[in-house]
Formats: structure tokens, sequence, C-alpha cells
């Protein structure tokens, strides 16, 4: 029988079982995207390399097969606090496991190795130095073994943005245990990544799963640093006695901001590679058990992290790649409930990088060329989920993600983009592109350099025709057109290049995006969603005071509080209110061991707090709500007077003195908010025809499809427009 042959007999005969283990131990009663395949490659012992985001559930894909099959599974894992979470989350849940480092002491270790003699568990933790150890691989060798898993993956590759010599030492595995498969498990990872992964574990032709990158809970915001701390504590007061973590570059950073945050009221301890051991586990174990609510930390802090309820994550400074700002944001809501990730750089930031990577000796072509990456994110005007996954080489097809900062509106455009983009560009072929960004942001300036005064740059017809304007602005045109792909860097020192897109813009066929130059003491960018649909149903006060219970739990435990129950378990009970055993087991995320450990008591606060509010009990439970659209701006609606009068998009621009370009996206607003479903003073009744008819055999929500249906005779913001209307008809 081929591999392939055996895996889909395997599969079919044994995924039922597994999905009834994940419903007793873990309380789901579904796979999350990718899981089942996952699961089933496991089962059909073949190797596999799987990414899943943050939150997607890559844990389960390996502890429940184990926990359904017979032998022993080994899961390598950096990190002790890693470790110890897991294995606490799995005792909770009634599964033997453990783990094995020097955290234990001698008699504990003995404990550990005797209960793998005995095939007393069915998971055990190791760093990868201890599996490597000879006197552990004998032991492994003398007994069962289900699998091997291999938990942040992406350290064995030296492409990948946490690279660890150690685990390279993990391709003995294949040589020592030819028969045992071996599984690899990452967030993060390109496809450059995920091919080095298999290439240094020399997996046997392995199945490579990768699920989304997109995190929709998330919304992520940009903006530059203008106005000190106040932006942050914008963030934290959205927040109020919730979970965060607020990422810095440096440790002084760090121990300033953790300072300032307390003395302004909030709870928080700081966490970097120079506190003592003592303090930094100390001052973790008081996050994870709700004793203080902000960690406030350098990029030592996180891997080890399995905590669900982070409820917003703030990078005070520009990370150092768009894996390291997907993995570190992507710790904010991981119960797969709504969570902020809010990033303010700062011009310094790419400098401060480039001269830690080169006295870490990091400043590789890798490196270098992943900061860039990141530049151009916190410089971009186009979707941040779109911007984010599209790096790892994937896309969504949603136009407006309606969670973050650009798609809500909440970004300042130049209103002349197209005519400041022009003398941008008009000036590097001026120059004849032998030039790099911050001497053409001079020339563009009016500078009078020595240098431009010899060259005669002076005499240039751009020499200072964006004079009006700081440097830094220029600049960070310069780069949001790179971004754009209207121009490029290019040789030994970076000189700028019009690309083709860019020869469109100066003929005046194509209109870029560009931010308006930031200001201190600019506007606020507007708070996240006050009541999103997470908590249709809720009883808040009954939510807080099953936070209350659960923290009391977790501190006699001495366990994180979300190994307890998760935020969303609880929203769930406090939507739910069970009034017995059997519909507490209907909550999400109530299996049959937290059931009998903390029913009663859970069950007899929650009838407590009903009986004393007059509140009903065991509620039915109503499916979710679909996600809200994208809220409308301020700026907006100012203009839907404009389009109530019938007014073009040219019109309502010229009106209003913004770009038609913004003016279509306040249309779209309009549309969708006063659920609008006639199209015709935007779009004729000819071509709206066409549209629905081509709706008809295409379906409305794939607008290139349609696009190509339509034989490109028709723009992209006229169909949108006609399917905007039809979905409110259809909808009403």
């Amino acid at each position: 029988m081929s591999t392939s042959t055996a895996w889909k007999n395997v599969s079919a005969t044994t995924i039922d079982r597994v999905r009834e283990t994940i419903r007793q131990l873990w309380g789901y009663d579904s796979f999350r995207p990718l899981q089942q395949e996952a699961i089933e490659a496991v089962l059909a012992d073949r190797d596999t390399v799987v990414v899943l985001p943050t939150g997607g559930g890559k844990s389960l894909c390996f502890q429940a097969p184990a926990c359904c099959r017979e032998g022993l599974a080994v899961v390598v894992s950096p990190l002790i606090s890693l470790m110890k979470d897991q294995v606490d989350a799995l005792q909770t849940n009634g599964v033997a496991a453990a783990f094995y480092n020097s955290s234990l002491s001698t008699a504990e270790r003995s404990t550990v190795i005797e209960a793998v003699r005995c095939d007393a568990l069915k998971l055990l933790y190791l760093a990868p130095e201890s599996l490597l150890n000879e006197h552990m691989l004998a032991l492994l060798g003398s007994v069962p073994l289900s699998m091997f898993a291999i938990d942040e993956a992406h350290c064995i590759s030296s492409w990948g943005h946490d690279f660890r010599p150690e685990y390279r030492g993990l391709r003995l595995l294949k040589q020592r245990f030819p028969e045992v498969a071996v599984h690899a498990y990452t967030a993060t990872a390109t496809e450059r990544v995920r091919h080095d992964i298999a290439a240094q574990l020399a997996l046997e032709e392995p199945e490579i799963l990768v699920g989304s990158f997109d995190r929709p809970n998330l919304n992520y915001r940009v903006q530059r640093r203008t106005r000190g701390l106040e932006q942050m504590l914008e963030v934290i007061e959205r927040h109020q006695n919730e979970s965060g973590i607020v990422y810095c570059i440096s440790r002084k950073e760090v121990e300033r901001i953790a300072e300032s945050l307390n003395t302004l009221g909030h709870s928080a301890v700081a966490y970097h590679a120079g506190l003592s051991d003592e303090e930094r586990i100390g001052n973790q174990e008081s996050f994870l058990e709700e004793r203080i609510n902000i960690v406030v930390a350098t990029v030592a802090f996180g891997m080890g992290i399995d905590k669900s309820n982070v409820r917003f994550v703030v990078h005070w400074g520009m990370p150092k790649s768009l894996e390291a700002y997907q993995q570190e944001s992507g710790r904010a809501g991981r119960d797969g409930l709504e969570a902020d990730c809010c990033l303010f750089f700062g011009g310094n930031d790419y400098g401060t990088w480039t001269r830690l990577m080169a006295s870490s000796g990091e400043a590789n072509d890798a490196a270098l060329e992943a900061l860039q990456a990141m530049d151009r994110f916190c410089s971009s005007t186009s979707c941040r989920h779109q911007d984010l996954v599209r790096y790892f080489g994937q896309s969504i097809e949603q136009q407006q993600c309606g969670a973050c900062d650009v798609c809500l509106d909440q970004i300042e455009l130049v209103d002349d983009s197209l005519i400041t983009a022009q003398k941008i560009l008009s000036c590097v072929v001026r120059l004849e592109q032998m030039y790099g960004a911050d001497y053409t942001s001079q020339v563009l300036a009016g500078s009078q350099d020595q240098r431009i005064l010899e060259k005669q740059h002076d005499r240039l017809s751009t020499h200072g025709i964006l004079s009006e304007f700081p440097k830094a602005a220029i600049r960070d045109w310069i780069e949001q057109l790179i971004g754009q792909e209207c121009a490029r860097k290019v040789g030994e020192y970076s000189q700028l290049e019009v690309t083709d897109l860019g020869w469109q813009v100066l003929r005046g066929e194509h209109t870029p995006r560009l931010l308006k130059p930031a200001t201190r003491g600019g506007a606020r960018g507007r708070p996240s969603a006050a009541d999103p649909a997470s908590w249709e149903g809720v009883d808040r006060g009954l939510f807080e005071s099953l936070r209350d219970l659960r923290r009391e739990l977790a501190g006699e435990q001495g366990v994180p509080a979300y190994i307890v129950f998760g935020d969303a378990a609880l929203r769930d009970m406090a939507r739910r209110r069970p009034s017995s055993l059997d519909s507490f087991l209907e909550v999400q995320g109530v299996g049959q061991k937290k059931c009998k450990d903390y029913g009663e008591l859970f069950v007899k606060h929650i009838a407590e707090y009903c009986d004393a509010g007059g509140i009903a009990t065991d509620v039915s439970a109503a499916p979710l709500p679909p996600r809200k659209p994208a809220e409308v701006s301020a700026s907006a609606v100012a203009a839907f007077e404009n389009f109530k009068a019938g007014e073009s998009v040219a019109e309502a621009a010229k009106s209003l003195g913004r770009a038609e370009s913004t003016v279509r996206g306040y249309l779209s607003q309009f549309l969708r908010h006063e659920q609008i479903t006639d199209p015709t003073p935007w779009v004729d009744e000819a071509t709206a025809r066409r549209v629905r008819d081509a709706i008809e055999q295409v379906g409305g929500d794939r607008l290139k499809a349609l696009f190509e249906y339509l034989n490109g005779e028709v723009s992209y913001d006229d169909i949108r427009i006609v399917a905007s209307c039809l979905a409110n008809a259809t909808a009403g």
C-alpha cells in the first residue's frame, strides 16, 4: 500500500475518534482551518511542515492525535516557560503530559524519566539541548514513540527572524528514529523559510500545509510617534483592566515607559534580558495570573507566552521585520476575540535597528531586506491586513478589511497626491536617476547644501518645488512611492529609479496615495468599535465577576488565569448563563475535565449573580452575528449630503476640495450606511444592467472575476457601486 493510500485509509477510520477526543478534553465541536488536514497527516505518519497563524490552533494539531495514538509524542519547545504553560494546560484538561528541563529538581527529573519508561505519558516536552543529550536519545529509543513535534520551527532557519543554532541539531532525529514522523509547526514562515525548515530537518517528502496569515479579529493601526506617551495612553485607556503588551526596541526605553505607566496609575512591569531570572519570571507570572495588566518588554518577551486574552499590543518603535511584527502583534486576540495592534514608529527606528544588527553580527542581506520591508509597511497607504498577508505570499479578497486604519479612513491623505508624486518623480528623472532618496528630498526641499551647489542641482526646475514641506515629509513620500511600486532603489548606493508604474504617474494615468505630513499635536486616531459583535448578548457585569473568580482560582493553583478558562469561554458563560452542569458543558471551551473541576463552582456563581439581579438563566445560544462592516468615518459623513443631492464623485470632490480617489471611498461608505439600492445617480442604467447580469453569472463577491467577465469594459469603481447597491437590495 502506498503512503498516500495508507494516509487516506487511516484518516477515514480515526479522525472521528480525534474529533471526539477534542470535544471531551478541550470542549470544541469543530476544527479550525487546516487542523483536520494536519491531524490526518500525523495519523498517517507523514512528515509535515504546518504554518498556522498565532491563535490558529497549531498545538492541537499534535496534542489531540497524541492522545489517541499508542506511544509517546515528543515535543521540542525552545523555552522553559512555554513548556510549563503547555503542560499545565494539558494537565488541566486531563492529559498525561510532562516537561523535562533545568527548572526541575533531581527528584522531579527522575519522576519524569520513570513515567517515560512506564508508558505513563502521552506527551513529553523537551528543549533541543535536552532532547539531543545521548542519555535522553537512548531513553527514547527504548520506548514506543508516536511522533516528534517541533514547535516554533522557524528557529531552525537562518532565513527566519529568530534563528537559534541549537535547533540545527534536530536533523539527527531522522537518522536516529527513521520510522518516526517529524512534524514542524510555526506561525510565521515565508516560502523560503518553509522549504529551509524541511531541508534542515531532513524531512521525507513532507506535506506542507499553510493556513491564512490573516488575523481578521486584529485591528491594525500604524502612526508616527508625534505626541509622546499620549498616543500610547489612548490605546491603554480604551482597554482599562485588560491585558496588553507594549514592545520597545531598547531596554532603557522599557524601563522608562514601565515606570511612567505605573506613575500614571496603570499596573505595569518591565521585561528584558537585563533583568535577573527571578525578576523576569516573577513579572511574567504576575502578568499571566492577571495580578498586573501590562508588560513593557523588548522582543525577549513573548515566544513562551500562551496567554489567550491579550486585548492589545503596542509597538513603541518599528519591529525589525514583518515576520517579527506578525508574531508579536499576533499575541493579541489568540482567543479569536477582537484586539488592537498599534504600531507607533519614529524616523530614527530604521537607523537604530541597523546599528543594533551591525553590533550583534545580524546585519546580513536577509536581515536588511526584511528591515526594509518593515519600513515600507510603516509608510504604506494600503490595507494593513492585505500588506501583511501579501508579504507571506497570500492575498485576501476583501477590498476593505474593516479592521485597519487605512480601511477605516483613520489616515489623512494628501489632497493632491498626483501632483505631489509627479513633482517627486520628475525630480528623480532630472537627477538622471543617479541619486538616493535623501539627496533627492534635499533637492526638492530647496537645500543649499554645498554638494547640491557644486553639482548645480540648485538650477533644476524641481529644486525647491516642495520647499513648503519639511524634508522629513518629502523623504516619507519617496518611501511611500517606493512602497507603491512607483519607484525603486537600485545599485550599490540605492539610487532612485522610476518604474513603469511611476511613468504612468508622470503621464497622469495613475494616482498614488500619499500621507499628509505628521504634525505634533495632530488629530487623535479614532478608537476601535466600542461594542463588537463578540459581546452580543453578554452580561458585562457577570463577565467581570467571572474574571474575578477565574483570577482567584488561578492564584490558588499557581497557573495563568487563561488556563482555567479563556475570555471566549467566560463571555459565552455570561451570554448563556447555564444553571446546570449539562448546560455548562455546552459553553464554548468547556470539556469534561474542566466541567468536573470547575463546573459546580461556576454554575453556582452564575446562579447567585442572576438571582441577585433578576436575570434569566439558560439563555438559548444564538449564533454570533456577522462581523460588522467598516464603520463610517467623520470625513465621509461630510460628503453624505452631496451624494443625497445626486452629485457625482467628480462634483462631490470639487465641492469638498478632496481628491476623487478619496471621495470614491466616501461613496462606498455612504452606499453601505444608507443602504442605497439604486446605483444610477453614479452609474448609467445600461452599465448597471450589465453589471447586474454579470453578478448573476459570476457572483458579487469577486470583483476581478466580474471585471474580466465584462472584458475590462466596466471600471472597478462602477462594479463596486452596482454590487453594493444590489447587496443592499438583497439584504433588505
